[in-house]
């Protein structure tokens, strides 16, 4: 795990002001693969090369980009959710180095950016080579990105969808910009993969403020269930998240205020690399008062977004834990970190496990053992362990996981 500091970054670089307008009207949305997409999909299913770079995209000003947001804002409803945005050019060649760094030789799977917005990202990615799938949600942003699509040869495909509304917990038809995520990868050209295979598609966004740790959890859950995302593979996150969140994420056992059990359960699944820290000031919001919304911390510093890489583990679905009782396996870890200080001895006498010393030193865990000093590694233990106790098969410890599971606020 790396957890470094880069270089600084372009803060605020995207303050400066104007110039750019909008492309006008909006052709009909994309709902399938278009024949330029479909025959770049099918070069690469078969190998052969994929398109050159981008002959030299002109990449918007940070004044420029500041004007189509600012024109999107007076545009907006009220209660849009808030937003931020890479304006500013230098910021966005950072992240192109960060998202290219460290790939193998050879041809790289598409990216998915989620909701490029003003498209400086898109550009500089698409001027690197990179092909592109750009996922917006916001109507006026498309008219820019689907003249781009249009002026290329199957490097960029724009579609309209909210990534972070990805495969809602509904029935019936999923109505846009909420999107499936089978409809979205057979669009992409992506087919599913065995789990220890090659990362089948990466993904690029900027986790949304308000639901950042739901976001957290359910993409937590979809890891380990192997749905949505997951069902094609070890899909690669690169996501910019809070500071505090990240060092929740990375957190070592005995921070208190910080080890909780999404940094267990984190851990456990992905690979997790720091790739670059940003001042909030770098990025653009769509508030109309132009105010960069900063959520307080009062336990842990929160200065910076993190982009941050998590790379599923290949060895994740080996010894006990599997996709059908990964349920089971994250009750139990939220069950022990729900009280950090409590010893483990007593929440394994709390599940009627009379031989709970007799497994500790088996385990060679110390039985004054506390639950937030405990590292991943002894929960993953622990679990393949009391697999082949009763009460992991008794009805009233499945009914308190489908419970827990049930009372997560998505």
């Amino acid at each position: 795990m790396m957890a470094g500091r880069p270089p600084p970054g372009a803060a605020g670089c995207c303050r400066r002001l104007l110039a750019a307008a909008l492309a006008a009207g909006l052709r009909p949305l994309l709902c399938g693969l278009q024949p330029r997409w479909a025959a770049a999909a099918r070069r690469a299913a078969a190998g052969w090369p994929s398109p050159g770079p981008a002959p030299g995209l002109r990449v918007p000003e940070a004044a420029e980009a500041a004007r189509l947001v600012q024109q999107v804002q007076r545009e907006q409803r009220a209660g849009v959710p808030l937003r931020r945005f890479i304006a500013c050019p230098e910021l966005a060649r950072t992240v192109q180095r960060c998202l290219q760094g460290g790939a193998a030789p050879g041809p790289q799977p598409p990216l998915l950016e989620c909701a490029p917005g003003p498209g400086v990202l898109t550009r500089t990615l698409l001027n690197a080579g990179v092909r592109v799938v750009a996922l917006e949600s916001h109507s006026a942003f498309l008219p820019n990105l689907q003249s781009l699509e249009n002026s290329l040869d199957g490097q960029l495909k724009v579609i309209y969808g909210d990534f972070f509304r990805l495969d809602p917990l509904i029935a019936g038809p999923v109505k846009p910009p909420a999107v499936c995520s089978e409809k979205l990868f057979e669009s992409m050209g992506v087919v599913a993969v065995p789990w220890r295979a090659d990362v089948p598609v990466k993904i690029f966004g900027i986790l949304p403020q308000k639901k950042e740790r739901n976001t957290l959890w359910r993409l937590l859950f979809a890891l380990y269930e192997c749905s949505s995302i997951y069902r094609y593979g070890r899909v690669e996150l690169n996501i910019f998240i809070s500071e505090k969140e990240y060092k929740v994420l990375t957190a070592k056992p005995g921070e208190v205020k910080a080890y909780q059990a999404l940094t267990v359960l984190w851990q456990v699944g992905c690979e997790i690399q720091l790739l670059h820290m940003e001042p909030w000031s770098s990025f653009l919001t769509n508030l109309k008062n132009g105010g960069l919304a900063v959520p307080k911390s009062t336990w842990l510093p929160n200065d910076h977004l993190c982009l941050v890489r998590l790379t599923p583990r290949q060895n994740l679905f080996t010894g006990g834990l599997k996709a059908t009782n990964s349920a089971t396996f994250i009750f139990m870890v939220k069950q022990c970190l729900a009280k950090p200080k409590s010893r483990l001895i007593d929440r394994l006498n709390s599940w009627s496990l009379y031989n709970g010393r007799k497994l500790l030193r088996e385990l060679e865990i110390p039985e004054n053992a506390r639950t937030v000093n405990l590292y991943p590694e002894d929960y993953r233990c622990l679990f393949e362990a009391l697999q082949n106790c009763s009460v992991f098969t008794e009805s009233w410890f499945h009914d308190e996981v489908l419970e827990s599971i049930r009372n997560i606020n998505f």
